[in-house]
């Protein structure tokens, strides 16, 4: 099987804080990105997301680039702080921008999917806790309600978060994310009133009574893989699975945290007091999808430097189809530990994607801003043909598609495939030196470019099927 079913979606994504710019304009006010951009030396060469992209001006060419693209489906986040700049009041004019964007995405047959949180909480609710505070499940469901009244069905799927882990871990944990902490107890507290709002988001959601929308949630997963075949190293992954995956989704579907991650963090914090009696029946309200954000496998070695026993091992992307043929096929192997361990809900793979160097001096230092899957042989630089010649990312996406579709095969309910992202933007602490796109950006310009994959991937959408080339 080589082919795509017709009715398989095939879209594209991107974020608020990463794109839109207009950070304060309009009535929006400052998120937590904005606040943590703001402070030298958390961001690569003290970038920030304040014009980003402009597509908060530039929406309508924006949905134009996605039609030529020839997208089923679009995923893109709202950015909270535009709709209640401060607690209590919602600003019209940050909900009419994104009632018009769905309507000009409509208009092109293109459907919305929605992410309410992707990362950009508002100032005001960090200054009142922020994750940490409880009561933040209660503000968190009173703007997706807002949401939900003014985009109903208009929006074919609703996701409520955007990686919890990214949120709690590099957040409160390490520290390369806003806020910036640095404390095990509040990033695990953190990823757990996450949850809360997540769930009483969806509750919500049903209360609306939509007959053709549906709602679920976005995890970034990523497989613990041993270094070396040992018994140590072998626990060792199954922890770093605990840690990255499986603490993310337990809860959701098992209505449970694992007991050996559990065990660890209460002899490092103490109990885990945060954890009420009838918190897990909320946050395991029933779902209708589940969206799989994958990148990479999360390789480890020992080591004591490490929170829990461990190091991550950076791994060298495939650079040849030979090398691909022997690389062991991680997506696949995922969605199927999805589908026999955990749920039988439709998947979605909401973010895939490769980086490459934005910088031909390259200039991105990944030790100090945190690291994402990237080639760091290539870089996206426009030719002098006038095209970009992004050929690596053409050959990761397609061995990614091809696992997809080995699942599928298997019996999967993989409904639809979201290749990350777009267009290059803001790309959180490492600023602009990476780029996700599968259309340029010339920040400076702001023109357009559609970049190999992108013509590489409308192919697809188009054909339903797979070639490891343009």
């Amino acid at each position: 099987m080589n082919k795509f079913s017709r009715d398989f979606v095939f879209g594209t994504g991107t974020s608020a804080y990463q794109i839109e710019g207009a950070a304060f304009e309009d009535g929006k006010t400052a998120s937590i990105w904005d606040t943590y951009c703001s402070i030298s030396g958390n961001v690569f060469r003290d970038q920030s997301g304040d014009i980003a992209c402009e597509h908060y001006y530039r929406y309508k060419e924006d949905v134009q680039l996605l039609k030529n693209l020839g997208v089923d489906s679009y995923r893109f986040s709202v950015s909270w702080p535009r709709i209640f700049p401060e607690r209590g009041e919602v600003n019209k004019k940050g909900i009419k921008f994104y009632v018009d964007l769905v309507d000009e995405l409509i208009r092109n047959n293109i459907k919305p999917m929605v992410t309410l949180y992707h990362w950009d909480l508002p100032q005001w609710a960090y200054d009142l806790g922020g994750w940490l505070n409880r009561d933040i499940a209660v503000w968190f469901e009173e703007y997706a309600r807002v949401m939900f009244e003014a985009l109903g069905e208009k929006v074919t799927l609703w996701a409520t978060h955007n990686e919890p882990f990214c949120v709690s871990i590099l957040g409160y944990l390490k520290g390369l994310h806003a806020p910036g902490h640095k404390d095990l107890k509040e990033a695990l507290t953190a990823s757990h009133n996450i949850f809360l709002s997540h769930g009483a988001a969806v509750k919500a959601f049903r209360s609306f009574n939509f007959k053709d929308s549906k709602i679920g949630i976005t995890l970034n997963l990523s497989p613990g893989y041993p270094l070396e075949q040992t018994s140590e190293n072998i626990e060792l992954a199954k922890r770093a699975d605990g840690f990255v995956d499986r603490w993310f989704m337990d809860p959701l579907f098992k209505g449970s945290y694992p007991v050996d991650m559990v065990k660890i963090y209460e002899s490092k914090i103490g109990k885990l007091d945060f954890i009420k009696t009838g918190d897990l029946e909320i946050i395991t309200e029933p779902m209708d999808f589940l969206g799989v954000n994958f990148y990479a496998r999360n390789m480890v070695k020992p080591s004591q430097e490490g929170l829990l026993g461990y190091v991550g091992v950076g791994e060298k992307m495939p650079q040849t189809q030979e090398e691909w043929d022997t690389y062991p096929e991680i997506l696949f192997k995922l969605l199927m530990n999805i589908k026999n361990e955990y749920t039988s809900l439709p998947i979605y793979i909401t973010e895939n994607g490769l980086a490459l160097e934005g910088y031909k001096d390259d200039a991105g230092d990944d030790e100090k801003f945190g690291t994402i899957i990237t080639s760091a042989n290539d870089i996206d630089f426009v030719a002098e043909d006038g095209r970009v010649h992004d050929e690596a990312r053409i050959l990761y996406v397609y061995n990614c598609l091809k696992q997809c579709l080995k699942f599928i095969e298997s019996g999967g309910e993989l409904r639809g495939y979201y290749l990350w992202s777009l267009m290059d933007n803001f790309e959180w602490a490492l600023g602009y030196s990476k780029r996700f796109g599968i259309t340029y950006v010339n920040f400076e310009t702001q023109e357009r470019i559609i970049k190999d994959s992108g013509y590489w991937y409308k192919k697809v959408i188009e054909s339903r099927t797979l070639q490891p080339k343009l």
